[in-house]
């Protein structure tokens, strides 16, 4: 088979000539050659396995820079590409439905049709067994449970931890189900704004930054904003789900498939930090949940899930009597288990009417 038209060649990729035309443009397929008088564009055979390729890619939505960058690469890697890149569609397509549910249910009424909830709460935070000072905060009220992790050196994440969870402070009151989103969202850039403050007061302060996660609640709706690699977990019907996603240079070694969670656990480079709160204005993950009677909630920075195995946490969590319990036993497994790291751990049950 010779060369093959603009049209021919469409036709045999499934694409439109406008659509070729534009992925010249882009330098993502560009024709074998282009007629010097006419200007009609011609592609070889051998084109089309690269001119399917992206047609697929197109369909699942990539954007064309990164189909570009799968198209470079050898198979085993672009596969990998696609697989981190999928990976992450479900996950924001699975935060749209919540907020999707959410919204349908505010505009067909039934908004109030769910039933009250309220939260009985633990709160414990650790030095652990080695570090000189603790750069945790923690928060946990009726209406909002919060963790941030500190960092900086030399005990200087402190106070950016702390002013964090001092700007989220203010949520613990009655916010209606329709503002959680709004509400966190604007906390988290008041937080970034003190970070950012602190740097300017002290220069000596420059490259202190602090995680988050954190639980605000309204009926039986609530929101979680995470950034970084403090984690939230539920304890539902026995079973242990994490609801958070690490910010971590190792995990996204994970996503892409380049990691198995086990070798995660031991990686050198585990602790390193993709995104956080820094005073830069990195943005935070914001989910909307619907909680249930008999979740217990936990919250907690990497001291604790670093160190304890995700099954030791599940069965303590499944065995304490009740949050305060289970906070105590928790705090005590990480130190139990060397204590290298600071540890907070916020719990909560979730319970029907006012908590009484």
């Amino acid at each position: 088979m010779g060369s093959l038209t603009i049209g021919a060649f469409a036709r045999a990729a499934r694409l439109s000539p406008k659509a070729l035309r534009l992925y010249d443009e882009l330098g993502l397929l560009r024709p074998a050659r282009v007629d010097p008088v006419s200007g009609y564009r011609f592609y070889e055979p051998a084109q089309l396995e690269r001119a399917r390729l992206v047609a697929w890619l197109r369909r699942l939505g990539m954007p064309l820079a990164r189909i570009r960058i799968v198209c470079e690469l050898a198979p085993a890697d672009a596969a990998r590409e696609v697989a981190a890149y999928w990976a992450r569609v479900e996950a924001d397509t699975a935060a749209r439905r919540d907020l999707a549910a959410f919204l349908i249910d505010q505009l067909q009424g039934r908004g109030d049709e769910h039933m009250t909830l309220a939260i009985r709460y633990a709160v414990r935070s650790d030095t652990g067994r080695v570090r000189p000072s603790n750069e945790d905060a923690a928060y946990a009220g009726a209406r909002l449970l919060a963790v941030a992790d500190g960092f900086g050196g030399e005990g200087r994440g402190a106070p950016a931890s702390a002013a964090v969870i001092e700007a989220l402070r203010p949520l613990d009151t009655d916010i209606p189900a329709g503002d959680l989103l709004n509400a966190l969202d604007q906390a988290v850039h008041d937080a970034d704004a003190a970070l950012r403050g602190i740097t300017r007061d002290d220069p000596s302060m420059e490259g202190v930054g602090s995680t988050l996660t954190a639980l605000l609640w309204s009926g039986s709706r609530l929101g979680l904003v995470h950034i970084g690699d403090s984690r939230a977990y539920v304890l539902r019907d026995g079973e242990l789900f994490q609801i958070t996603h690490d910010h971590t240079h190792v995990q996204s070694l994970i996503d892409e498939g380049r990691l198995t969670p086990e070798e995660g656990a031991s990686h050198p480079q585990r602790s390193l930090l993709l995104r956080a709160l820094a005073g830069r204005g990195v943005a935070a993950d914001l989910k909307l949940r619907e909680a249930r009677p008999g979740d217990r909630y936990l919250l907690c920075s990497d001291g604790l899930s670093a160190v304890v195995p995700l099954p030791a946490v599940q069965d303590t969590l499944a065995a304490a009597a009740d949050p305060d319990d289970a906070v105590r036993r928790l705090v005590d497994l990480a130190n139990d288990a060397g204590g290298p790291d600071n540890v907070t751990c916020v719990v909560a049950d979730v319970v029907e009417g006012d908590g009484a």
